[in-house]
């Protein structure tokens, strides 16, 4: 018989289909509370709700953000759910324990003349310049994840019909459409590609280094990063800073919520409607400029 935390392993890999970084994260959340209650000398499997909650007062005593509290709390919770579904325990001990107060966390948002700015700072003349420059227009015209990004294949561009598939969270696959802008410059960067000599088992990923091996996540954020400063942004910019502003101005020009759903691949549309909040001002001015009655109001006062 595998161990326990062997035995959660594989059902987050094979039975919830999560991808290598979120069941990283679920385990490196869980080992501490395993050190906790090894120096409490308590079991993982039995411990009770006294001891998991003593264990959330010590994270919070420490200073840690509300947010990474809620998602030590949220792996917690998943383990205990795994051994009341594996018929190992028949209590759930963290029922009664709460999440920590976050509040709304709006998240960063360039507007297209920043993003303009962003492009305008990529030195064409270098060899990396067409890459960087594709990077950045996929990003935002289609609202991929960092991890999407680096992942994209050859293979699964389809530059003719304006498409591409992208394995998301979980490996789901979804449809994503490809921009005019972003179609082109993939394009122009294949060009520059096709000189690299490519690494074995290299050949199908869009997006390489100078030596021919696919580019990290840690990559992408450094090019990002530093074309923001090129483009004297203040803002805090990552690659993740371009799919919340796809998904925004989408929303600012009238896109279906369901449909943004469907483009970031968000399982849940609650998750997709915390870009409601994102722009008081255009849904105020939206109402201003399109409801009949400010429309009347406005006529009346000759305006």
């Amino acid at each position: 018989m595998l161990p326990i935390l062997d035995e959660y392993h594989l059902y987050l890999k094979f039975e919830k289909g999560l991808s290598h970084n979120s069941i990283a994260a679920y385990e490196g959340d869980l080992h501490k509370l395993v050190v906790y209650l090894s120096d409490a000398h308590q079991d993982l499997e039995t411990a009770s709700t006294k001891f998991l909650r003593d264990f959330i007062i010590e994270i919070s005593s420490l200073g840690i953000h509300p947010r990474s509290q809620a998602r030590i709390l949220s792996s917690i919770k998943s383990f205990y759910h795994f051994l009341i579904y594996k018929d190992k325990r028949e209590d759930d001990p963290t029922e009664l324990l709460e999440s920590p107060k976050i509040g709304l966390r709006l998240p960063e948002v360039l507007s297209v003349q920043e993003i303009d700015l962003m492009v305008q700072a990529i030195d064409l003349s270098k060899h990396e310049g067409a890459r960087n420059k594709a990077i950045l227009e996929v990003l935002y015209g289609s609202g991929v994840r960092v991890s999407e990004l680096v992942n994209l294949e050859l293979s699964k561009i389809y530059l003719s019909e304006g498409y591409m598939l992208v394995e998301g969270k979980g490996s789901k696959q979804r449809l994503v459409p490809l921009s005019e802008e972003a179609l082109g410059q993939i394009k122009l960067w294949n060009i520059d590609r096709n000189s690299l000599k490519i690494k074995k088992g290299q050949e199908d990923y869009l997006f390489l280094n100078r030596r021919g091996s696919q580019l990290t996540r840690a990559m992408i954020f450094t090019i990002v990063k530093e074309l923001a400063i090129l483009a004297g942004i203040k803002k805090t910019v990552s690659p993740h800073t371009f799919r919340h502003s796809f998904a925004t101005h989408l929303l600012e020009n009238g896109a279906n919520l369901r449909a943004i759903q469907q483009l970031l691949g968000h399982e849940s549309i609650t998750t997709t409607e915390l870009y409601t909040h994102i722009d008081v001002h255009f849904l105020r001015q939206t109402i201003l400029d399109c409801h009949p009655m400010y429309k009347v109001k406005s006529h009346k006062d000759g305006k």
